[in-house]
């Protein structure tokens, strides 16, 4: 039995912590705001985010940090915006030996670090290990086989990792490549949401099934640029998550995209759904792929459409009328 400290009370961190309270572990579930943790302690469950799934009165539901003093495993599953921040007042006290787990999938604004790296430079001296692939909370909390990976530098940390958390519905596979694990989970985001804004444009299955394969192509070439492996993109951290997150309703990326390709602003429509990462890994992805010259136009014409106020049609015209190309053609953008 571990252990184990969720950091964030949405709805996978919720998830997390009645999985892993299920199969007998010891579970803290700390949120920064007070109110989050008496709403579930009121009804018994995190009716918000992740209704009709009970929370055991046996896990311990706590807005203090010293609360997560004792855990083997502290999981970070608060957005990717907020993780630094949440490691800095989390770092006095999480235990010396603690293995650190991140569950967020974003690029950090500003440095466009992985979250990874930015927990390394915050929790100097934990493993730290990435988690990543198709598992939306809803299914997760109510035990729908999932299988995802567990990536990190330090092999035996992430089969520790794998040790602890895998489960009769939940498989874990361990992988070294952080780079194309947190990437995977990052950039398929964008996809998400170009294939709801697809959806919302009434666009056919042909441009969905076209969205999907040349962003798994664009997500790739920025991985091979920073080290990852192709291997990893055509697995669970990439394809796999890509395939959940552009068909799925669970997914807050493919709703928000629905909303933004019904005409709805981009501003409110990801005021309506909530947290989108798809929205920030756009401005980031987009500034990383400029950085590394690598050639991402799918992301650069959602970038456009968010971020510049392009018309929808406009961008779509563009990317059908780029330059011919041989499929498997490397794409690198001139430095």
């Amino acid at each position: 039995m571990a252990n184990i400290a969720v950091l964030g009370s949405g709805g996978f961190g919720t998830s997390l912590a009645v999985m892993a309270y299920k199969y007998g572990h010891q579970v803290t579930l700390w949120s920064k705001f007070p109110e989050e943790i008496n709403e579930i302690q009121k009804h018994g469950e995190n009716r918000k985010l992740l209704p009709g799934i009970p929370v055991d009165p046996g896990i311990c539901l706590t807005s203090r940090l010293e609360d997560i003093r004792e855990a083997g495993l502290v999981l970070f599953a608060v957005p990717s915006r907020f993780v630094r921040s949440t490691a800095k007042e989390a770092a006095p006290f999480i235990c010396r030996d603690a293995i650190v787990v991140n569950v967020a999938k974003g690029l950090e604004e500003g440095t466009l670090k992985r979250l990874s790296q930015v927990l390394k430079e915050e929790l100097p001296g934990h493993s730290i290990v990435a988690l990543s692939g198709p598992s939306h909370a809803e299914e997760v909390a109510r035990g729908v086989p999932t299988t995802i990976v567990s990536a990190s530098e330090d092999l035996a940390a992430a089969e520790l990792v794998q040790d602890e958390l895998m489960n009769k519905t939940l498989r874990i596979y361990v992988s070294d490549d952080v780079v194309g694990v947190e990437l995977g989970g990052t950039l398929k985001n964008i996809i998400a949401l170009c294939a709801g804004i697809c959806d919302g444009m009434g666009l056919g299955d042909n441009t969905k099934a076209a969205l999907m394969t040349r962003g798994i192509a664009e997500m790739s070439r920025l991985g091979r640029a920073l080290g990852g492996k192709d291997a990893t993109f055509a697995g669970l951290a990439g394809m796999g998550d890509l395939i959940v997150t552009c068909t799925s309703m669970h997914s807050r990326n493919r709703r928000a995209g629905i909303l933004i390709g019904q005409g709805v602003p981009s501003s409110e429509a990801v005021e309506r759904i909530g947290t989108v990462e798809g929205y920030f890994a756009a401005k980031t992805g987009w500034e990383l792929a400029r950085r590394e010259s690598v050639s991402m136009p799918i992301t650069e014409q959602l970038y456009k459409v968010l971020y510049e106020g392009a018309d929808l049609n406009q961008s779509l015209e563009a990317l059908m009328d780029r330059p011919k190309r041989h499929e498997s053609e490397p794409a690198w953008t001139p430095r």
